[in-house]
Formats: structure tokens, C-alpha cells, sequence
């Protein structure tokens, strides 16, 4: 019997793209139709979901992407910016601050999207940076229909705009006026600075890789880093510490860093040899609770049943007190990730859970790091339910209820080459749009701490423990790209979906239309840095019987409103050469196609 689903499984041996807007997947299929391959499309599809989505994402933001090509192998491409020389701890306290606010210049590392966009291009894509730049420009000049969801963030945001933050007024609410839903909204400035940097690539010369090497170079040093600088040596922006700061990113800052090529950290679960970020990123949460899972039936557990939930509630809430206690930049920090992904370790860990949901932090005893638990447990302890806040991506709570998120696609080619991204950052309520240029800067920083002996402690060159996090599958022959957006929700949406595909023989569509869960229990990445002990949330068309056998465990669960838990995207590869695409319908528009 056929499985019900929203949508069919998009399938093809030529190519499939899903993201989490359908004008951005089928700008990335246009490309594999020119005979572009998959970092072609990867690369186009991105650029267009900055544009459609400035709510989510934006060039001044963060880039993680996990991918296999059929030349080179397994890679990740590391966009993560790390905080600027002059982001000291001792800078941030003097401001009066504890913790480092969710939006404004203070929260600033340095930008990484557009230029981890340009080394996949350059490094993997075949296409020349006007090819897969143009509908990027065309849309953004042209106009797109706005999504509602942009045009209430707008919305809320429009008078704060107008009164503290001029230049992002006068991009998001040109002459006054509050964006409508689905009409066409253009951002002329935004289409100015793309256009400028194709023809900074152009005057290069002929050469494809010189002509995005000039690119690059123009976005680090050139007029966007101008304009950039320009802006910030008098501006003194208003964030949610309701005060006025300054930014302590410099211009030497963009002009000596560059994204980055790394090796993936890999796990073997049940066949399947999962591909994710280093420790600098969440991703290897996912591993690790992987291998806890491991020692349990969940094949034998009702998917949608309370055992099921129960059990991966539970591990997820162990994984992610390590990701708490451990998880840093590994440039900066000596981080236990072979230890903490080991058998004997994690056994120990499955051990732990029983019958009864966990109230507690519970961080791994690893040895010559257990002050770094303590310190885990002592913070959570010390912001055990600030305002009333859960593990929710960042929001301006006193402007807007609206919240900040992130985007994610995936790309399979015909000839085999899979990409999994997952940009995030630089929204337009993270900071004001600098002048001229129609985009603001990120405000990742918020997740560092100004506590010192951290590998999260804030410090120049480290890059902030992002939760971004795409994953790339293996198995006999068999390739799955997949992720979403959501913050620390992120890989415990991922790992609900892995566990029903895996277990339970659900198809991509199927299992993404599935009811999704996830804890809220441990401390939040994002400002105010909430813990919410033994909180979950759930969407409610499970098995009967289940939020309320959850609630006897101890769980205190949240039933969201249906269809509002998660924005899963996945293609996949099988071993024959048949590819499949699927995409979620929640918030209706993310789409899967392909042929």
C-alpha cells in the first residue's frame, strides 16, 4: 500500500533540485538544464534564495555545504566567518555587556557567504560568475512576489526601521511603504552590487577562475569593503541591549580571510556512512546521537508512537549537552570528537535513558575535560528559563514576534555530484542594510560567550559554534543529501527523518510529511541563551495516545499547530542512477523538481 503523501517523490536521472523556495529551485534546474552541474546550480540557486528569502539569509551571512564530487570526493566548504581582531572579551564587558546581543554591529563576525559561494564555483562549478549570477541580478532588480512571512517580518519591523535604522527603511520600505504580500518587490541596490561584481570578475580577462578570483577580491577589499567601512567608522547602532553600539570589525578583517575547503567528520550507522561539518558547527550532534541510538530497537518502536519519541527525545538531550559542554572552533580549542563519537562512550551514554524524560543537564564526563561539563551545567543553571524564551532562532523579541531562521537546499547532478547547504545569517533584521550596497551584515557572534576558558569563548580569528548543518548519506552505492532550517531544531528534525527512512522504510516525501518533535530541554544557541528543562514540542497528528503517554513520562510537551514543525528538503541518488527530490509543504513554498 502507497503511503499518503502532500506531494509525489520528484524522480529523473538528469537532475533534481529542492530548496526552501521554489523560485530558487527552479532557477537551480535552468542551470543544470545549461549543462551546468550540481555546484553550478548549488551556487545560482543560493544567490536567488538571498534575494527571495532576505529574511533568512543574505551575502553577509554564514555557509556551511556539505558535498560529494565525482573528480575530488567528500568536502565541506567552510564559510563560517570567525569574529574580527578586535572582538575581545575584555571590549565586550566594558560595554557593560554578559551576554553578546542578537542583532546590531556587536554581534558581527566577518562575512562568508558570498565568498564560500564563490570558492564552490570556483573550485567545483564549471560555469563563468555572470552565468550563475544573472538570476540573482534579475530578480533582485526586476523583482520578485513577496512571500507573506517577508512581508509581516517588514511589517513589524517598519517603525523601528524608520526611527533607528534609516538605510534598511529605505530598502525594505521604499518610499514609505510596507511591502504587500505576493507583489513585486525589487531591491535595486542589492542588483547594483552583483551587477558590480560580475564586471569587477570581467575585467579580469576571459579566464573563468580569474574572473571569480577578482570577484572575491572586489567583496574583501574592494567597493563593497569600501562602502562597507564607510558605513561603519560613524555608525552607532541600536541592537536589543536597547543601546547604541559600535562594530569592531575592521577592514583588515575581510581582506585577510577567505572560506575554506575541510575534510567532513563521518559516522557509520545501520549502513549508512553519514558526512557532516566539523565541531565549528553543530553537525556532529547528529552523529553522536546516532551513536546512542545505535543501542536501541528503534525499528521495532511505532514511529509516530510514544516509545519512538520518547527514546530520541532522550538522546538527543545527551548529544546536544555535549555539543554544550565540548563543540568549538577546532582551530582554536582541543575538542574530545573522537571521543565523543566512540562506542564505549556513547554505550555509557545510551545507558542513561530510561523510562522517565530527563530533567537535567547532563553532560559526558571525558577525561582532562570535565571542567568543561561543569561549566555547562553552572551556565544552564544560571539561565534556566531567561524570558520565558525556548531553543528558537534569533527574534528582536521587543519589536517583533517574528523570528529569524535560515535556508537549505540540495542538488544532485546527472553525473553524480550532490551538494547539501545550509546559509544562514545576515538578515535584514539581524543589523541596518549598509548604504548602497542593499544587504546587512550577520549577526552571528551571539553565540559566543564572554566567559573566558570556553572553546565557545568569544576571541579573535574563532569562529562561533554555528548550528548550521547539511548532511551528505552513503550506502552501496547510494547517495542522500538533506537538511533545514531551524536552529538548534535543525539536526533533531534531520535525525527524526534519518531514523524513519532508515527504520521504518519511509519514502524522502513520506517521511518529511510525517509529524516532527524536538526538546527544547538544553541551553539555546541563540540570545537569551534560554533552558528549558524537559520541554519538547510536537506536532499533534501522531498515534493516538502519544502526547499524553509522553506527558506521563515527565515530557513537557508543547502541541504546536499542525504543519509547523520543520522545513525538511532531500534528494537522493540510488544506486541504479535514479534520482529523487522531495521538499516540505510547510509554509508552503519549498519545492523539489527534476526530470
Amino acid at each position: 500500500m502507497t503511503a499518503f503523501t502532500t506531494r509525489p517523490d520528484i524522480r529523473g536521472t538528469f537532475g533534481v533540485v529542492t530548496s526552501t523556495h521554489w523560485i530558487a529551485s527552479s532557477v537551480g534546474m535552468a542551470i543544470l538544464e545549461k549543462v551546468g552541474n550540481a555546484f553550478d546550480a548549488a551556487v545560482a540557486t543560493g544567490l536567488v534564495l538571498q534575494v527571495v528569502e532576505p529574511h533568512l539569509n543574505g551575502p553577509a551571512g554564514d555557509l556551511p555545504a556539505v558535498y560529494h564530487s565525482v573528480k575530488s570526493g567528500k568536502g565541506v566548504i567552510a564559510a563560517q566567518g570567525p569574529a574580527p581582531a578586535g572582538a575581545t572579551i575584555e571590549h565586550y564587558r566594558a560595554q557593560g555587556l554578559d551576554l553578546i546581543p542578537g542583532s546590531g554591529l556587536l554581534a558581527t563576525v566577518i562575512p562568508g557567504a558570498f565568498d564560500g559561494w564563490m570558492l564552490m564555483l570556483r573550485e567545483h562549478g564549471t560555469m563563468r560568475l555572470r552565468e550563475v549570477m544573472e538570476p540573482a541580478i534579475y530578480y533582485a532588480g526586476e523583482g520578485h512576489p513577496m512571500l507573506p512571512r517577508v512581508a509581516d517580518q517588514i511589517a513589524g519591523l517598519a517603525e523601528y526601521f524608520a526611527r533607528e535604522w534609516p538605510s534598511s527603511a529605505e530598502v525594505w520600505t521604499p518610499g514609505g511603504d510596507t511591502p504587500k504580500a505576493q507583489a513585486l518587490f525589487r531591491n535595486p541596490a542589492l542588483a547594483d552590487t552583483y551587477r558590480r561584481l560580475v564586471e569587477a570578475g570581467e575585467a579580469a580577462g576571459e579566464d573563468r577562475i580569474a574572473q571569480i578570483d577578482a570577484a572575491r577580491d572586489e567583496w574583501a577589499s574592494g567597493f563593497v569593503a569600501e562602502a562597507i567601512f564607510d558605513y561603519l567608522k560613524d555608525a552607532e547602532v541600536h541592537d536589543v541591549s536597547e543601546r547604541r553600539n559600535r562594530a569592531v570589525l575592521a577592514p583588515e578583517d575581510m581582506a585577510d580571510w577567505r572560506a575554506r575547503i575541510e575534510a567532513p567528520l563521518s559516522y557509520d550507522y545501520h549502513g549508512w556512512t553519514l558526512y557532516k561539518t566539523g565541531p565549528w558547527g553543530q553537525g556532529p550532534v547528529l552523529l553522536q546521537a546516532l551513536a546512542i541510538l545505535k543501542h536501541f530497537d528503534l525499528a521495532a518502536m511505532d514511529p509516530m508512537g510514544a516509545e519512538f519519541v520518547h527514546t530520541v527525545i532522550e538522546a538527543m538531550k545527551l548529544a546536544y549537552a555535549d555539543r554544550e559542554a565540548y563543540y568549538g572552533d577546532p582551530d582554536h580549542s582541543e575538542i574530545p570528537m573522537e571521543h565523543l563519537l566512540s562506542d564505549a562512550y556513547n554505550a555509557e551514554r545510551a545507558k542513561l535513558i530510561d523510562e522517565t524524560a530527563s530533567l537535567d543537564q547532563r553532560p559526558g564526563r571525558v577525561p582532562g575535560f570535565e571542567h568543561l561539563a561543569d561549566a555547562y551545567i553552572d551556565r544552564a543553571a544560571r539561565d534556566f528559563g531567561v524570558a520565558g524564551v525556548g531553543a528558537q532562532e534569533p527574534t528582536m523579541a521587543h519589536l517583533t514576534d517574528r523570528k529569524g531562521d535560515t535556508v537549505h537546499l540540495d542538488v544532485i547532478d546527472r553525473w553524480g555530484n550532490c551538494v547539501a547547504a545550509t546559509p544562514s545569517g545576515g538578515w535584514l533584521q539581524s543589523n541596518p542594510v549598509i548604504p548602497g550596497l542593499g544587504f546587512p551584515l550577520n549577526s552571528r557572534a551571539q553565540m559566543f560567550w564572554l566567559e573566558e576558558g570556553l572553546p565557545t569563548s568569544l576571541a579573535p580569528g574563532r569562529r562561533p559554534r554555528t548550528t548550521l548543518t547539511p548532511t551528505l548519506a552513503e550506502k552501496d552505492g547510494a547517495t542522500l543529501v538533506f537538511g533545514t532550517p531551524g536552529g538548534d531544531q535543525q539536526d533533531q528534525w534531520q535525525l527524526v527523518w534519518f531514523l524513519r527512512f532508515v527504520h521504518h522504510g519511509m519514502g524522502l516525501q513520506e517521511g518529511i510529511d510525517a509529524p516532527l518533535f524536538h526538546s527544547m530541554h538544553f541551553q539555546g544557541s541563540f540570545f537569551p541563551r534560554a533552558v528549558m528543562p524537559g520541554a519538547m514540542m510536537i506536532e499533534p497528528n501522531v498515534t493516538d495516545g502519544t502526547i499524553a503517554a509522553l506527558e506521563a513520562k515527565g515530557h513537557k510537551v508543547t502541541v504546536a499547530d499542525p504543519w509547523t514543525v520543520g522545513r525538511l528538503t532531500a534528494a537522493m541518488r540510488d544506486a541504479g542512477g535514479v534520482l529523487s527530490a522531495a521538499a516540505t509543504p510547510r509554509l508552503m513554498q519549498a519545492y523539489a523538481v527534476g526530470r
